[in-house]
């Protein structure tokens, strides 16, 4: 058996090798063992995802110091349109980065990019519609975000600059994922890291010295976006990457934008969907006190470092999917997605200990108000408890994105927040009161974590029984398009 696997593999490299280039971008994706390849692929990205909260946790860490609860609470507030920058980003970046990948797989460089030029274009696009109907509509955002008396005008304030900003956030989001999709990692993580530092840099600038408050803090956040997204852009111009950019791909075809907008939209829609859930939850929480809103801002963010573990891992194993569906090897993609499973459940196992053995420490670092420390320590040790089955849930939605099925990935999302969460929020508060609103997130996860992990096994199932789920066939080669897709 031993050796008729070993044999199996050396035929399925020899096929490898006659179709793609020597690169260790594309060897990772195509041969790596399976733990190895998503630790290698996860870590980097989770370090950057940090790296991408560290924006919001650095502003609310500075506001903390002012010793103003209210403009504590606005940062909070204003955290949705950040998350609705991301959810746009996502739409270009998700659908991209998944034909990207596909498209390596399949050895068609040329599809790949001309699919990087197209998102390049789109991201530009986008902003700049986002930032001008944004700034038009900003006094009813603001409202809808939650905003009180107390904080409705530092939300107004931080909003205002976020949006003109927007091609900065978007783009630092998306240029990160089109660099990931073709397995370049760490330039990836680069320009989040510098942008970082260039934000710890300046908010204190801003903020203390030249006494803007929470308006330096979104100047500062903009600024160190506008870096990322420069440094992410120099990889591309100065040809360190494996695919660039090109003239002669600036008109995009229907077949591209359709492959796109097929993945992407369903990826916005789940983060936008995400977005008005946490609108929901703000809204909440502020018939409980402002400072209940920001105790619960500050609690969300903390566990969104544990969040980051388990999307980072899964973010990591897409493109290696991505491109093992492009070159129909099933097999590979079942091994991954099995090591995935197994690396982020245990390693979210340890986060939840951390949370919950030094909960008031955490949220202390972000504001000395005991009122708020009380309230925010109960939140964090109730919602962590969504980490040991929320990665599952991560791990099957990416794999739908990743083999080009996005309507289960976002079927996922719609019954997870539109219709768990949204009315257990509703109904637990009722009844439970502040209680429920914190512990309506964990039973929608339990939930969804049996749902998603049997969508995706039915659907595996389903494609074995059709026969595409041997990349390979008894001899140990790779079979062709009539023995692989059932569609032809």
């Amino acid at each position: 058996m031993e050796e008729k696997e070993e044999r199996e593999t050396q035929e399925r490299h020899k096929v490898e090798d006659n179709r793609q280039p020597e690169d260790k971008r594309i060897s990772l994706l195509s041969r790596e063992k399976p733990v190895k390849a998503v630790v290698k692929l996860g870590v980097p990205l989770i370090a950057g995802m940090f790296i991408m909260v560290l924006y919001n946790l650095v502003d609310t860490y500075f506001i903390g110091l002012m010793r103003d609860d209210y403009q504590l609470a606005a940062v909070n507030l204003a955290y949705p349109v950040m998350m609705i920058l991301i959810a746009i980003s996502n739409m270009v970046g998700t659908g991209a980065s998944s034909l990207i990948a596909r498209s390596l797989g399949a050895n068609d460089k040329a599809k790949a990019e001309h699919t990087l030029t197209v998102s390049i274009l789109l991201t530009i696009a986008n902003s700049m519609i986002v930032m001008t109907v944004g700034l038009l509509l900003l006094d009813l955002i603001v409202k809808g975000l939650g905003a009180g008396s107390n904080t409705v005008d530092y939300t107004g304030q931080y909003v205002s600059v976020m949006l003109a900003g927007s091609l900065f956030t978007m783009g630092n989001y998306t240029f990160g994922q089109l660099l990931r999709s073709e397995g370049s990692v760490k330039y990836s993580i680069a320009g989040m890291i510098l942008g970082t530092i260039t934000n710890i840099i300046l908010d204190p600038i801003f903020i203390f010295t030249l006494k803007m408050q929470i308006r330096g803090a979104a100047i500062a956040t903009i600024l160190g976006n506008a870096v990322g997204m420069m440094i992410s852009l120099c990889f591309y111009i100065r040809g360190r990457t494996l695919l660039k950019p090109s003239k002669r791909f600036l008109c995009p075809t229907a077949e591209i934008l359709k492959e796109i907008f097929w993945v992407g939209v369903p990826a916005t829609l789940e983060t936008l969907l995400t977005s008005a859930a946490y609108i929901v939850n703000n809204n909440l929480a502020a018939s409980y006190g402002e400072l209940t809103v920001a105790s619960m801002g500050v609690a969300q963010k903390l566990l969104s470092l544990g969040n980051y573990i388990y999307q980072g891992f899964a973010s990591g194993t897409q493109p290696i999917m991505g491109f093992n569906y492009g070159a129909k090897n099933y097999k590979r993609m079942l091994s991954v997605l099995k090591a995935g499973i197994l690396v982020v459940s245990g390693t979210e196992l340890v986060v939840m200990a951390f949370y919950g053995f030094f909960a008031p420490e955490l949220i202390g670092i972000f504001t000395d108000s005991d009122e708020v420390i009380r309230i925010g320590s109960r939140v964090l040790r109730t919602i962590m408890f969504i980490l040991p089955f929320v990665g599952a849930v991560s791990m099957s939605r990416m794999s739908f994105q990743a083999m080009g099925k996005p309507k289960y990935a976002f079927g996922i999302t719609l019954i997870r927040q539109l219709f768990l969460y949204v009315p257990l929020l509703l109904v637990l508060n009722r009844f439970f009161g502040f209680e429920g609103i914190i512990w309506a997130q964990p039973v929608t996860e339990v939930i969804m974590m049996a749902v998603s992990v049997s969508l995706l096994c039915q659907t595996i199932l389903s494609e074995e029984k059709q026969g595409i789920l041997c990349g390979y066939n008894e001899y140990g080669n790779e079979r062709n398009a009539e023995e692989t897709d059932p569609r032809i």
